[in-house]
């Protein structure tokens, strides 16, 4: 029954994980299989190099460390799941390495050992078939933080199709918007009550920032936008949104 449900885009990956937690298998082996570029980047980047999916045992203990994170996961923990699932792959991955061996982080995605007995001609076919690889990792997991962030904006009644219209048009206010974001973030009783009412209290804002209440009202939205990047775990659109940081 899951598995009609998956398919439908009002469906969170948090809801999906709940339906593995009380027993759908359906929905476990749809996850795992869905997300293995997922799990395939994030071994790749606690290894340093290009992880082969078919061959690499990183992969494999990758792949069982995701499968734990769907058991173990809870949302009071207050991260996404994916969050969440990406350090217990870390976690994982650090420790299979240490245990097995010396060469954690000695073969890179430049340079290897066996890059020294191919020809220049099977050098850059492997080279380029790796940042190929790469490129289309970064595209994928761009696109599921994309699918995250939107899930997060709906429930503060928004939506990343609508970013672009409620951005300020000038540099100066979309800094000073990302400033009252950083300030909202960062004091525990205002960050506390936007998570918990999925709103912006403006009365207790004003007194703590240098602009004015009309101009945070009219800033509302991207606030609020700006708010959910920093409080979740969104590399690429950090990235993508330039200063947005803690």
């Amino acid at each position: 029954m899951l598995q009609r449900q998956v398919d439908q885009d009002d469906v969170t990956l948090e809801e999906q994980v709940v339906a593995v937690q009380h027993g759908d298998e359906n929905a476990r082996h749809h996850l795992l299989s869905s997300y293995q570029p997922f799990i395939a980047t994030a071994v790749s980047k606690v290894c340093k190099r290009y992880i082969d999916t078919k061959q690499d045992d990183e992969f494999s203990i990758g792949l069982m460390a995701f499968n734990e994170a769907l058991d173990s996961y809870s949302k009071d923990k207050g991260s996404s799941f994916l969050t969440f699932a990406r350090l217990v792959i870390s976690r994982k991955v650090i420790d299979y390495i240490r245990k097995e061996s010396n060469h954690f982080g000695t073969v890179s995605l430049d340079q290897s050992e066996e890059d020294e007995d191919q020809s220049p001609t099977d050098w850059k076919l492997s080279h380029a078939a790796k940042q190929a690889f790469e490129q289309d990792q970064d595209a994928w997991y761009r696109q599921i933080e994309i699918e995250e962030y939107n899930q997060k904006l709906k429930e503060y009644k928004l939506s990343f199709s609508e970013l672009a219209t409620i951005s300020p048009k000038h540099h100066d206010a979309k800094e000073s918007a990302k400033e009252v974001a950083r300030v909202v973030y960062h004091n525990d009783e205002i960050r506390e009550y936007v998570l918990t009412k999925k709103r912006l209290p403006i009365k207790k804002v004003e007194p703590l920032v240098s602009v004015s209440k009309k101009t945070i009202e009219r800033n509302r939205k991207y606030i609020l936008a700006i708010f959910i990047l920093l409080t979740e775990d969104f590399m690429y659109l950090k990235d993508y949104v330039q200063g947005v940081s803690e």
